[in-house]
C-alpha cells in the first residue's frame, strides 16, 4: 500500500515548494488540473479553488523561504497519494497539513487537495514524529 517516500510525488512537490524556485511545480500539473487549499492561521481562513491559474495565485501570494514541510506519515494507493505533514517555521511547528494528490496517465498530477490549521498538531502525541 505505500511506497518509497523518497520516489513519492508529493514528497517532491513539496521538497519543491520549500526551495527557492516553487513555481516549478507548475511543470508537475497536468492540463485539467483541479486545486482546493483551504489555509487556516487561526481564526482566520483562505480558500484557494480552481485550475492552473488558482495555483498561479496560490504561489504569487505565497511567502518565499519562511516555512518548511515535514512529513508525519504518507500513503499510495493507485494513483492516489495522501500526505500528513506540518509545517514549520525557522524551525518551530507552525500548522498541520494533509494533502491529498491525483497522479494521472501523464505522470502528472491532475487533483490536490490540502488543508492546513494550526489547531491540530499531531507531532505532539505518540506516534508522530
Amino acid at each position: 500500500m505505500s511506497a518509497d517516500v523518497t520516489d513519492s510525488f508529493l514528497t517532491r512537490w513539496f521538497a519543491i515548494m520549500d526551495s527557492d524556485t516553487p513555481d516549478r511545480v507548475l511543470d508537475l500539473v497536468d492540463d485539467d488540473f483541479q486545486l482546493g487549499i483551504v489555509f487556516s492561521t487561526g481564526g482566520q481562513a483562505a480558500d484557494f479553488a480552481g485550475d492552473r491559474a488558482a495555483l498561479v495565485g496560490y504561489l504569487a501570494q505565497r511567502e518565499r523561504g519562511t516555512r518548511t514541510h515535514h512529513l508525519l506519515s504518507h500513503a499510495i494507493t493507485g494513483h492516489d497519494e495522501l500526505f500528513l505533514g506540518e509545517v514549520r517555521r525557522s524551525g518551530e511547528f507552525e500548522a498541520s497539513f494533509v494533502a491529498a494528490g491525483r497522479v494521472g496517465p501523464s505522470g502528472k498530477l491532475t487533483r490536490l487537495l490540502i488543508g492546513r490549521s494550526p489547531a491540530a498538531n499531531f507531532s505532539d502525541v505518540p506516534g508522530g514524529n
